[in-house]
């Protein structure tokens, strides 16, 4: 079978349409009942401390998010602020600051960009997975199952898929569609929201995925310590990860989806989609980057699939430096 004869080039098609919805909706209908029951709005000191000065700004409570400081601040800070630190915890831009608190705006060229980089891989995993979600045609079941930790050093980012197929293997040139739908993404500049929700509303959400379904009640339960989920949004997909992100998907430059494996687990038969990427502004010639490409093309052997798989994208929500 030829990869062209289950790729999707009318979206409006794709078997995932009618759940994709759903799940949206949902997601916008309990983000406005949060929001509702902020009431009366508190003000909050946020003691900002970095380049160009370290200023003192008065924000709204559970509304206000590090973004806006930036934005209060200068248009330098707002676009390239990628990541947050809210107390010394990684803090999503877009992410309400709950109380008074000292920030900082992290960037790619920071001195050691680690958490971001961290932050930008992570998200690149969360973005193949909407890729991988709507590329296909209605006659392929596709279920979205997890993304290990995001790890640079291995090559690549990755998405495990379940697309009940029995065998599949793209052409370059399909290759090179499936990275185009990734680019078109990216081009849009849509945030990364986040937002926690109990597990009864993200076992609704996601009960036409069995493999989220077996693993909301572990998370809920042995990991986030009170039964709530970490979901993220962006554009019209959503999907679960403890998080953080980056900001939004204008931090992605250059992209490609290099690779699909078929992985045996003992939860069954996998495809590991595979992708490289640069931040944007991170220029590499033809050949250094064709370099990367190439090794982003090999297996990337973190963790599989398994029936006690939990990947980093599902570990406690805040990270303490």
């Amino acid at each position: 079978m030829r990869m062209l004869s289950c790729l999707n080039t009318d979206v409006s098609l794709s078997k995932n349409a009618l759940s994709k919805k759903r799940r949206n909706d949902l997601f916008s209908q309990e983000k406005n009942r949060q929001h509702e029951n902020i009431g009366r709005v508190e003000k909050i000191e946020v003691h900002y401390a970095g380049k160009p000065e370290d200023v003192t700004l008065v924000m709204n409570k559970d509304i206000s998010t590090p973004f806006n400081c930036a934005q209060h601040m200068s248009e330098m800070l707002m676009r390239r602020s990628a990541l947050a630190l809210v107390d010394k915890t990684l803090w999503d831009m877009h992410r309400p600051l709950e109380s008074g608190c000292q920030l900082e705006l992290l960037h790619f060229k920071d001195p050691d960009p680690y958490h971001v980089n961290k932050a930008f891989w992570r998200t690149c995993s969360f973005l193949l997975g909407a890729v991988a979600e709507k590329i296909f045609k209605d006659n392929v079941s596709v279920q979205l199952h997890s993304f290990p930790s995001p790890n640079v050093k291995s090559g690549s980012f990755v998405y495990d898929v379940d697309i009940g197929l029995d065998s599949w293997q793209p052409s370059e040139a399909e290759l090179r569609i499936i990275s185009g739908e990734m680019v078109k993404l990216c081009r849009q500049e849509l945030k990364l929201e986040r937002l926690s929700v109990d597990s009864e509303l993200a076992l609704e959400m996601f009960e036409d995925n069995r493999h989220k379904s077996q693993q909301i009640p572990h998370i809920a339960s042995q990991i986030s310590h009170d039964n709530k989920v970490i979901l993220y949004r962006v554009g019209d997909h959503v999907d679960i990860s403890r998080g953080p992100m980056v900001g939004d998907t204008s931090f992605v430059g250059r992209c490609t989806f290099t690779a699909v494996h078929k992985i045996e687990t003992d939860q069954g038969q996998f495809y590991r989609f595979q992708g490289v990427a640069l931040p944007k502004g991170f220029l590499l010639n033809h050949f250094a980057y064709g370099i990367l490409e190439k090794r982003a093309r090999n297996l990337n052997a973190a963790r599989f699939p398994s029936n006690t798989n939990i990947t980093e994208s599902y570990t406690p929500t805040a990270v303490a430096l």
